[in-house]
């Protein structure tokens, strides 16, 4: 607990001088005592110099008393004659603490300026009325539902950002029957990693938002699906750039499209933690899992083919499947990895992706910030 200190502290030497008078000690006693020149005592009774920490040590021994006695009066009257800090010190500190502020500052969500500023852009960005409405930040015992819900505050920022950038996109109504053929069509880009290139362009037909935005440092977030009113909107952070994570979850969030997930509650995706989870996560992630991973790799296809080729699944069987199946080889090798829980299986075949994808899409990150006004 911080201490308030005021002008009622007096000067180290006041508190000797009582002790001297207490000891029945003159100045020139003590300064025989301590080996110092009289004059030298006298300006620090008179309040004219500080107890150094040498002088602290040597009292100690002079008064049978520990050093920190004297050091700590001495801090208490430099502490009361400091001067007030700027109160942005404490407001900065705490946004700090509870979101990567510089981080948003340097990827142009925030502009850099003044406390009472950036606290208004904080609550612009979070569209809230003030600061003890910001997730996170209140002072009060009461929560937002998103602390409720233990969305970590770098992951809630990041899909704050997505939402403000899918409030500027127009798209035409949603269709469920064109984003069903759509799937259908994508199935034909999946021999190439160039080919996702289409990806943007395809899902704004069927009248879906789709933005990519960069996560932050430890947000562990790849995808969100919620939907702006009747228009969904699909968020991907491409944290993994690779064909196989790219696919998967993509996949993944047009499943929770299809099934109308995210109206209520953003349905957020860290696949790391859902892995993790397995079979205790929620029927929605596990519905959207199963989509995604038939989507990759046909499942029932490929259980037979690892059932047949087990215990040696050899590079070349692995690539022949995918070719039978027009898959490139990492969208195979993706799925193989996550069900034998082998994870430094053929990684080469695990190429990157994002450069095919973020020139068609609307994307905030690696160097390009989205248009949006706070």
């Amino acid at each position: 607990m911080a201490v308030e200190y005021s002008n009622w502290v007096r000067h180290p030497g006041f508190y000797l001088k009582e002790e001297m008078e207490e000891r029945g000690l003159l100045g020139r006693d003590l300064a025989f005592i301590l080996g110092i020149p009289e004059q030298s005592l006298n300006t620090i009774l008179s309040g004219k110099r500080g107890i150094s920490p040498d002088m602290a040590r040597a009292l100690g021994d002079a008064f049978d008393v520990p050093a920190e006695f004297f050091m700590n009066l001495q801090q208490a009257y430099d502490l009361s004659r400091a001067a007030t800090p700027d109160p942005g010190v404490a407001i900065r500190a705490k946004m700090q603490t509870r979101y990567p502020v510089r981080e948003m500052m340097k990827r142009g969500w925030i502009e850099e300026s003044d406390h009472g500023m950036l606290e208004l852009q904080l609550q612009r960005f979070f569209k809230v009325d003030n600061s003890d409405d910001i997730p996170y930040m209140a002072h009060a015992a009461r929560k937002s539902r998103y602390e409720e819900r233990e969305i970590p505050p770098e992951q809630l920022a990041w899909l704050y950002r997505v939402k403000l950038i899918a409030e500027g996109i127009g798209v035409p109504t949603y269709s469920e029957t064109k984003l069903r053929a759509t799937i259908h069509d994508l199935e034909a880009f999946l021999h190439t990693p160039d080919e996702a290139r289409h990806v943007p362009k395809m899902l704004s037909e069927c009248g879906i938002k789709f933005v990519i935005v960069e996560r932050l440092p430890r947000a562990d977030i790849d995808g969100v699906c919620f939907w702006d009113k009747d228009t969904p909107v699909i968020g991907m952070s491409m944290r993994y750039d690779r064909i196989d994570n790219f696919w998967f979850v993509l996949r993944h969030e047009i499943e929770h499209v299809l099934q109308g997930d995210g109206r209520v509650e953003e349905m957020l995706d860290d696949l790391d933690e859902q892995r993790q989870l397995s079979a205790a996560l929620p029927k929605e992630e596990l519905i959207a899992n199963a989509a995604a991973a038939d989507f990759c790799a046909p499942a029932a296809k490929l259980e037979t083919f690892l059932k047949r080729k087990h215990p040696f699944y050899y590079e070349k069987d692995v690539i022949a499947f995918a070719h039978m199946y027009n898959r490139h080889p990492g969208l195979v090798v993706g799925q193989i990895r996550k069900r034998l829980n082998r994870f430094d299986y053929l990684t080469r075949h695990l190429v990157k992706i994002r450069q095919f994808v973020l020139p068609g899409a609307i994307t905030d990150g690696w160097g390009q910030v989205a248009p949006v006004e706070l």
